[in-house]
């Protein structure tokens, strides 16, 4: 069963599960990284603390601190209980219960909390709605992510898809999305799509990542230029 998402609700990752999603290696960890619907993530957090260099995007980040604070306080526990109904959409090795999931997404969010309004003044969370064009020239960034929102909102359509990967190409040098599922935990809609809109120009792949939780979400779209 489909979770019913009849607002976005937040629900942030942690580095060591960015680092699994995107495969990130040591030389990405150096790099410039912007990262796309980025909620509220403990990713900038911690690798601010590693000394990293992070710009982190979101509609969310036109709200102030206590606001976010709110918002998370009142959907964390639909959340985990939509995540409790559906327990066998998911796959519990890394995340070994529903507490467990709890502690993992609200260390996260708490730590995104903490941070959120000195990392508004550094501009390492900017508000932005895609796919409307960020304020960054050409090729600002070696690698753009999008973790959990494209390709998964498959309801966003292609249009909406085409116009958001566009843009992140034009700032970035690689971008990677995952996972390539939708919400149903079935292939995304969009996804042949949007390989056959721009295989011609760049190279595209798809990649095995070391994370699942969501079944069958363990693969990644890369996007480069050739």
């Amino acid at each position: 069963m489909a979770f019913e998402l009849k607002n976005v609700v937040p629900w942030g990752r942690n580095l060591e599960e960015y680092t699994r999603i995107f495969k990130l290696t040591d030389s990405d960890y150096k790099s410039r990284i912007i990262s796309f619907g980025d909620g509220p993530a403990s990713f900038n957090f911690e690798m601010t603390k590693l000394d990293r260099k992070v710009v982190s995007l979101d509609p969310i980040y036109q709200f102030t601190r206590d606001e976010l604070k709110q918002r998370i306080a009142e959907t964390k526990d639909t959340i985990l209980e939509q995540t409790k109904t559906n327990h066998n959409n998911f796959v519990w090795t890394n995340i070994k219960s529903i507490q467990d999931l709890e502690h993992i997404r609200m260390d996260a969010m708490n730590n995104f909390i903490d941070d959120f309004e000195l990392g508004k003044t550094k501009e390492r969370y900017i508000y932005h709605e895609l796919p409307n064009s960020t304020k960054f020239s050409d090729l600002s960034f070696d690698l753009g992510l999008s973790s959990h929102f494209l390709i998964l909102y498959s309801q966003l359509g292609l249009d909406f898809h085409i116009k958001s990967i566009s843009e992140m190409l034009r700032i970035c040098k690689e971008i990677r999305i995952f996972p390539i599922l939708n919400l149903n935990a079935v292939k995304s809609e969009v996804l042949e799509g949007i390989i056959d809109y721009f295989k011609s120009d760049y190279q595209i792949s798809i990649d095995l990542v070391d994370y699942e939780f969501q079944k069958r979400g363990n693969q990644m779209l890369k996007i480069k230029r050739k």
